[in-house]
């Protein structure tokens, strides 16, 4: 059995101090600050072209998440997971989605989010509010649906630096789509 306590050599370690760098130059490199960010309706916008409800945007913090967005130069380097959030406007939802290799977990600010899980013909849901969290394991099925009157705002970490990008139920027209990476 493998050292519990051993990291996958794998794994980047953004977390160190880059070489040359001071103090002051590395410690503001792991700030990301709201002010510096923006709403990101581009990176699941062709899942709109399927569904106008699927419209919502992402705001990257630590890596890119699982968005398949592959590059932005305006977060904190990820190394252990990814950390976003996400504007739901209220009746939109969030497709029937898989991640195979990590972990997802919602954090619900503020809204009523309606969260469908599934799994091998298994169905399971409940209602987040305020501040509640649910955690995903990999290999299940989520979808994520704003039944509230207000847009949703909620965090979204993925358990991994660079997770793969997920995919979607075979019948579903999502499943149908080639996507390049932007």
């Amino acid at each position: 059995m493998a050292d519990m306590d051993q990291a996958p050599v794998s794994v980047s370690k953004t977390w160190e101090r880059p070489e040359g760098a001071s103090f002051d130059e590395w410690m503001t490199s792991r700030v990301a600050r709201f002010a510096t960010r923006r709403y990101d309706w581009d990176a699941l916008a062709f899942q709109c072209e399927v569904d106008p409800r699927y419209r919502r945007a992402q705001m990257r913090y630590v890596g890119t998440g699982g968005t398949g967005v592959s590059t932005d130069n305006n977060t904190v380097p990820s190394g252990s997971f990814t950390f976003s959030t996400m504007v739901i406007p209220a009746g939109n939802i969030g497709p029937s989605h898989i991640h195979n290799d990590v972990e997802e977990i919602f954090f619900i600010i503020r809204g009523k989010m309606k969260i469908v899980c599934e799994k091998d013909g298994e169905r399971w849901e409940t209602i987040c509010t305020d501040r509640d969290l649910i955690s995903v394991p990999p290999g299940v099925y989520r979808s994520e649906i704003n039944i509230g009157d207000e847009d949703a705002l909620m965090c979204v970490m993925l358990g991994a630096a660079k997770p793969v990008t997920p995919t979607y139920p075979p019948d579903s027209e999502l499943a149908k789509i080639k996507r390049e990476k932007r």
